[in-house]
């Protein structure tokens, strides 16, 4: 999977370069084309296995949201984590999210689930496997993802300065467990889901102590309120 054959930001295809010729990478690219071909469906759509990356170059991560699988369903995903796409019903997990913004931040909930806005001002929305099969959660793990998104925290890590890593969950605290916490604020919560977000998501106060910290480094905060329309696609 040479880089120059894959449509990536220009600072993330430069800074991966190294990820998309190694073996595995060449091993996850035949299972997906094998995949393809058996007839199975596979989300998000090939040009969006990287929106996230597209969204947020290098240089304006500001903070950094992991997720773990993209969502199976029929037109949900797009490629960013915990977002779908217009006039898709937002998500239990999300919705979660949009409640602890209101405690937080006063911020009512939004009426969509797309996330492209956040990510557009420097959030990260990064799952840790970029595809799926329909209706078959998970069904992409241990192929190879989980060590190219590695590639893509540890980047963050060692290039940007000053990041808020919202870890939400175990999976997304042990993934990102190597973070410099001398270097990038790292917050921890339960997931959002509704199995745990009674746990200490809720109260947790996240969005308001990003900002404080982006703030007290000179950076401008996340302007976590939505926009109140978007265009289906």
């Amino acid at each position: 999977m040479p880089a120059m054959d894959i449509k990536l930001e220009d600072s993330w295809k430069t800074a991966l370069k190294d990820e998309f010729a190694s073996p595995y990478m060449r091993q996850l690219k035949s299972f997906l084309v094998s995949e393809r071909e058996a007839g199975k469906r596979i989300f998000p759509k090939g040009p969006e296995y990287f929106r996230a990356l597209d969204l947020t170059p290098i240089e304006n991560v500001r903070v950094v949201i992991l997720g773990q699988d993209p969502y199976h369903g029929a037109g949900q995903a797009h490629g960013l984590c915990f977002s779908v796409q217009p006039g898709v019903r937002t998500p239990p997990s999300l919705v979660n999210i949009y409640k602890e913004l209101q405690t937080d931040l006063g911020i009512p909930p939004a009426n969509h689930g797309f996330l492209e806005s956040w990510a557009r001002q420097g959030v990260l929305l990064l799952n840790s496997v970029l595809t799926v099969e329909e209706a078959r959660a998970g069904a992409h793990q241990g192929q190879g993802w989980e060590k190219f998104t590695d590639a893509v925290i540890r980047i963050v890590n060692e290039r940007c300065e000053h990041v808020v890593f919202l870890l939400w969950g175990s999976y997304a605290q042990k993934k990102a467990a190597f973070v410099d916490t001398a270097r990038h604020l790292v917050l921890k919560a339960p997931h959002p889901s509704p199995l745990s977000a009674h746990a200490g998501f809720f109260g947790s106060r996240h969005f308001s102590k990003a900002n404080a910290y982006l703030q007290s480094h000179g950076l401008e905060p996340i302007d976590w309120q939505l926009p109140e329309h978007v265009a289906k696609p």
